[in-house]
């Protein structure tokens, strides 16, 4: 008995309720025949079995162009011909149809690969199977032979992430070309497809083909004629397979197992048995390298469901166990006469045997020049995008719900956080560890290190201190407004006098807590910017920065925007407003650090994060921070 492997199994039930259209030969129906078929046999009880994330339009957007992805979001039966400017783009020919559900079916195809990739990355799996993905053809900014999105690309760059090369073997009796061109010019991804290439569907993967660039030499095209047999197809495999991978050294191997190769298939040429077409999954499975197996082609959808069921169970090691005599499954009438777990070859005509034997010869001289195992410079890669480390998350699903929706998570994340900090520094007032390396996602542990006035009420003289700095401030504040012109500013779509800033609203920030107090303001010193030197930064002393917290807006017209946030602005000219967008020489100063996102309730922008430094409108005293309407 084969090695025990822990295997993950992704299947989502929705995935068998899409149809191309009546006539057309790709059944999306066929995954759901081939999981009914695993689950009589009894393997799902060996198995992790998951039902994947669908794949969101970002994910997507990995490979896929913005325009695009986009379009296939919008897209409809009845909008398909304007859309695709009469069938010129994006969707050309009529072998890409714009069914319904045509982007939640790319969504649970490319979900499964994308997640049988982090589950491999994780260590919690050997083997991860995904029957509804492998869809090969489609490229970057358009759909080809049946393919929407190239779910293999998707998934191998996921592995990339953590992977210094990655395999990728394409047994489709059509060439794999949208995963060779996605790669075709990098040595960290290997292709290699066995194909039907003259006269057929693509045209590409000729023998020459072989990469350009870096890449050149790491795209291995075996193109194979009519007929070939299961004993010509593994005399040809397993010696090229076996020599790729003691030769570049995969750290993860993705195999696309499209059923059209097999025997008696309504769009393939080829005469593989199940057991032969299944025997490369055995031969891979030996090397003990996490292996991803996908599906792809075939249309001839019981043979397709009882390979894919078999493969399912070489995966296991139980291939030898199981009874070939199919059990009772609600899609047994598909299986007849025979009502088997076989598909047998025919006695159609093989056109291989003088072709075959130097295609072999050729293939294996082109690797022998290949260097050995190409290395690649690694480094750290965050598990995690911005949005979910700092757990303010948008889902795209989310767009038909109120944006005040988003506002309120926003808001409660924010207060959530400010009271786990307030009683994180209860709990732990007697350590004198800098709250920084406490919370390393803190949003504003981003900026430089400040002064931190924690001991600002020890002690009756610092108060004394801290009134008289105070007091001297607002002094030359003074002599500044009275030297400036008087002008008016709007911060929220509200125009306001500016407030005279004094020392009474001047609060000490919370101890331990970053300078942020809400409900009031709290003012920080930070160096002056861009100083070089001791002389510089004489001449520009440091600047007082202040937080500030404000309550939900409720403007006219029906315009809703939740203004709850952080802001931090810098009064570089001493003047009274901490940030000026307008550079118009009247002593406004330029805001350097805001943090914060914007969310827009009128036009649906979602979650925009601030970068830094850059100039911001306008913010005086008395006005909100920032503004997320």
């Amino acid at each position: 008995m084969a090695t025990k492997r822990r295997v993950s199994y992704y299947y989502d039930p929705d995935v068998g309720n899409y149809s191309y259209g009546l006539g057309h030969p790709m059944k999306p129906h066929r995954i759901r025949m081939a999981h009914q078929l695993i689950s009589a046999y009894g393997m799902l009880d060996s198995m992790d079995v998951v039902r994947p994330t669908r794949a969101t339009p970002l994910q997507m957007t990995r490979f896929h162009t913005d325009e695009y992805v986009d379009f296939l979001n919008r897209v409809s039966p009845e909008t398909s011909v304007e859309m695709t400017g009469g069938g010129t783009r994006f969707l050309v020919g009529e072998d890409n149809p714009a069914f319904d559900g045509l982007f939640e079916f790319c969504s649970i195809s490319a979900g499964g690969s994308i997640n049988a990739a982090e589950r491999l990355n994780s260590g919690k799996t050997d083997i991860a199977i995904n029957w509804a993905g492998g869809l090969h053809h489609a490229k970057k900014r358009e759909a080809s032979g049946f393919c929407y999105v190239n779910d293999i690309v998707l998934s191998i760059l996921e592995l990339l992430r953590y992977h210094a090369r990655v395999l990728y073997i394409d047994i489709d009796c059509h060439h794999g070309d949208g995963v060779e061109e996605a790669f075709y010019t990098t040595d960290r991804v290997m292709t290699c497809s066995f194909h039907k290439q003259k006269d057929y569907f693509p045209g590409t993967g000729r023998m020459e083909d072989g990469g350009k660039g870096k890449g050149k030499g790491y795209s291995v095209n075996i193109p194979l004629l009519n007929g070939v047999t299961d004993e010509e197809y593994q005399s040809i495999f397993e010696p090229v397979i076996q020599h790729i991978m003691d030769w570049y050294r995969p750290g993860a191997v993705v195999l696309q197992c499209g059923a059209d190769s097999l025997s008696g298939d309504k769009l393939g040429v080829f005469n593989l048995s199940m057991h032969g077409h299944a025997n490369c999954v055995r031969f891979l499975r030996a090397f003990n390298v996490p292996l991803i197996l996908l599906g792809g082609g075939g249309y001839t959808i019981k043979n397709v469901s009882c390979a894919w069921t078999y493969e399912t169970a070489c995966a296991l090691g139980i291939e030898r166990e199981i009874d070939l005599n199919l059990p009772y499954n609600p899609y047994l009438e598909y299986y007849g006469p025979r009502y088997r777990l076989e598909v047998q070859p025919s006695n159609m005509t093989d056109d291989n045997h003088p072709y075959l034997e130097q295609t072999k010869i050729q293939i294996l001289e082109g690797l022998r020049d290949l260097p050995f195992a190409p290395s690649i410079g690694m480094q750290n890669v965050p598990s995690a995008s911005v949005s979910q480390e700092t757990g303010i998350r948008v889902r795209d699903n989310d767009g038909d719900s109120d944006l005040s929706d988003l506002d309120v998570r926003i808001a409660q994340r924010v207060r959530s956080a400010f009271a786990d900090r307030s009683s994180s520094n209860t709990e732990s007032s007697d350590s004198d560890e800098p709250l920084r390396s406490r919370h390393p996602h803190s949003l504003l542990s981003y900026f430089p290190n400040r002064q931190r006035q924690r001991d600002a009420n020890s002690s009756d003289d610092d108060d004394e201190t801290e009134s008289e700095v105070d007091d001297d401030e607002d002094d030359n504040d003074s002599e500044l407004r009275r030297s400036r012109r008087k002008r008016r500013n709007v911060v929220n779509g509200r125009s306001g006098q500016r407030r005279h800033r004094s020392s009474k609203s001047t609060t000490t920030p919370a101890d331990g807590f970053d300078g942020l107090v809400f409900g009031n303001r709290t003012w920080l010193e930070f160096p002056a910017i861009g100083s070089k030197s001791s002389s510089s930064t004489t001449r520009n002393p440091s600047k007082r920065t202040f937080f500030k917290k404000t309550g939900p807006v409720w403007s006219s017209g029906g315009d809703r925007a939740l203004a709850l946030g952080l802001s931090m602005g810098r009064d570089v000219d001493g003047a009274d407003d901490a940030m000026d967008l307008n550079d118009d020489n009247d002593g406004g100063g330029s805001g350097v650090g805001s943090v914060g996102w914007s969310a827009n309730a009128r036009n649906g922008n979602g979650l925009q994060p601030y970068s830094y430094p850059y100039r911001t409108p306008a913010i005086g005293n008395a006005a909100s921070p920032m503004s997320l309407s």
